[in-house]
């Protein structure tokens, strides 16, 4: 398994893409750590290693340093190092402008940019300091190539998950740490679950359902995407094959943006 003897941070981690990429990741060979901010990331990784992967779970605030530092010391503590780390917390609301709290601007920010900033410092230290370079993957949306309506502050915190990205690919090219990103589209998930129904109230009359439906319509494919989608790249860029790839941002979303 190309992941073999490495070891994984994947935040974020208690359900739907963040869940799907620390199973992947396990199968691959990998040791991984889950963290989300909540206590139902303790049963993903029950089910990991019931499966036979090697995994802990760490409950864990993104947004506050101490936590981030707890948690690559769990990882350290656990597996004895870290070489890939995984920053896919987040967060979304949904609101006309004149409704849209600024407490919902400050909290979408802090888990979106914020979280991922503090992750990749924690990482790169910890990377640095076991040698043999890493990898840093990030979770940025279809909304970092192109916002949409009702949801100005989740658009500018995953434009910034590109710049972070791309500056910090360049920063620490030279020590074989690579930095990516992927922009996810329309995937089964309970955000999805909630974006159907909060921009449904927004734009019109729909019924559960029937916007996500309509949506998924326009993509090429002609499906949503499943966490699984998204796992197999990740588990790429994280792997030896991705070595020569950093600094990039990948769509995953059936062809739903092309850019």
């Amino acid at each position: 398994m190309s992941l073999e003897a490495k070891v994984a941070v994947v935040t974020g981690a208690s359900r739907g893409i963040g869940a799907a990429i620390a199973a992947r990741l396990a199968r691959d060979g990998a040791a991984v750590v889950l963290s989300a901010n909540e206590a139902a990331v303790t049963q993903v990784a029950a089910r990991i290693v019931a499966d036979g992967g090697r995994a802990i779970a760490v409950e864990a605030d993104v947004t506050q340093s101490a936590d981030v530092a707890r948690l690559y010391d769990a990882a350290e503590g656990a597996f004895g190092r870290v070489d890939i780390s995984v920053q896919n917390a987040g967060v979304i609301t949904i609101a006309r402008i004149e409704d849209l709290p600024e407490a919902d601007w400050d909290k979408v920010m802090a888990v979106n940019t914020k979280g991922v900033f503090l992750c990749c410092q924690e990482a790169i230290a910890r990377i640095r300091r076991h040698g043999g370079g890493g990898r840093l993957i990030n979770t940025a949306s279809g909304q970092a190539r192109q916002g949409f309506v009702f949801t100005p502050h989740y658009a500018a915190s995953k434009f910034g998950v590109i710049g972070i990205t791309q500056s910090l690919a360049k920063e620490v090219a030279k020590e074989s740490i690579t930095v990516n990103a992927f922009c996810p589209g329309i995937i089964e998930t309970d955000m999805w679950a909630y974006n159907d129904q909060a921009w449904g109230k927004l734009l019109g009359d729909y019924a559960p359902g029937e916007l996500m439906a309509e949506w998924v319509r326009n993509i090429p494919m002609g499906r949503a995407g499943q966490g699984d989608d998204v796992a197999g790249l990740v588990s790429f860029l994280a792997g030896p094959d991705a070595a020569y790839i950093t600094g990039q941002t990948i769509n995953v979303d059936g062809g739903l943006i092309m850019s």
